[in-house]
């Protein structure tokens, strides 16, 4: 039993945050060598000629939430994640998960207001087991705009041609 409200706490604390914000991306010319993210979490920069690989997957953690993540790679020491966190329970479309699902943002948006943070795009690590060295991470609120932003570092890379993506929070 414990193990479940456990499980029941992570996923109220991980809501799908397109239930809390409505998000929209827009993209520009940049920087001619360069492909620029401006996110509502932070900032990242890479030079076109520093990437070595763009990948999108998806996995399970602990087999209560799904993660689809977007990994820019680079020649350097580093390299970018951008992903997007949804409950397993979203996917079945059940009556019960829709309930879980509303009451946690409800409680997620009492705890921005307290707090002055929003929940929706905080990263959250668990050291050490989340905690990459030479990682940057970035949490996006929205799946959709997680493939805008795939699509964009894609193109700027494969066209080398310098990019701004922004990601604006409505």
């Amino acid at each position: 039993m414990k193990k479940f409200y456990i499980s029941l706490a992570a996923i109220l604390l991980i809501l799908p945050s397109s239930i809390m914000a409505q998000e929209s991306t827009s993209e520009e010319s940049g920087s001619r060598r360069f492909w620029q993210a401006n996110l509502p979490g932070g900032s990242y920069v890479v030079s076109l000629s520093s990437i070595s690989s763009v990948s999108k997957h998806t996995y399970v953690i602990d087999g209560h939430l799904k993660v689809i993540e977007v990994v820019v790679d680079t020649l350097g020491n580093s390299l970018a994640r951008f992903y997007y966190i949804t409950p397993v329970s979203e996917d079945a479309n059940s009556a019960i998960a829709g309930k879980i699902a509303e009451r946690g943002k409800e409680l997620l948006d009492k705890v921005g207001e307290r707090t002055g943070i929003n929940t929706s795009t905080m990263v959250a690590k668990q050291y050490p087991t989340t905690t990459h060295s030479k990682t940057v991470e970035f949490r996006i609120s929205d799946e959709g705009d997680l493939n805008a932003l795939l699509t964009s570092v894609r193109k700027a890379w494969m066209n080398a041609k310098g990019t701004k993506f922004t990601i604006i929070e409505e």
